[in-house]
């Protein structure tokens, strides 16, 4: 059975997916199913949690940023979110992710 698509409004910064687009302060605009949605929630989770280790690792000057594993996972992960993003989104979202050149996508 197909899911229906439906709006959701997405602020990256603070890992927030909205239902409408007066709940809070959004940045990308989706078309998702709620199975996509939750994919995206559980990225976002990790990364938040990958953001706070990363904070305490912060601490240790010895450590550099690309000698930590958990920066990699970070780095993968909000290129799959970008990823979900650029594929889910309007035309607008779309429009932005191409001018960030954060993904190898057709600029078409």
């Amino acid at each position: 059975m197909d899911e229906q698509k439906q709006s959701y409004y997405i602020n990256i910064q603070s890992y927030e997916i909205f239902k409408g687009p007066y709940e809070g302060e959004w940045d990308f605009k989706i078309e998702a199913t709620e199975s996509q949605v939750s994919v995206l929630e559980r990225l976002f989770n990790r990364m938040d949690e990958t953001d706070w280790e990363s904070y305490f690792r912060s601490h240790i000057p010895y450590l550099e940023y690309h000698h930590q594993p958990q920066n990699k996972e970070y780095d993968q992960r909000i290129l799959w979110v970008y990823s979900m993003l650029y594929e889910l989104g309007d035309e607008k979202t779309r429009a932005h992710i191409r001018e960030m050149g954060i993904l190898n996508v057709d600029s078409h």
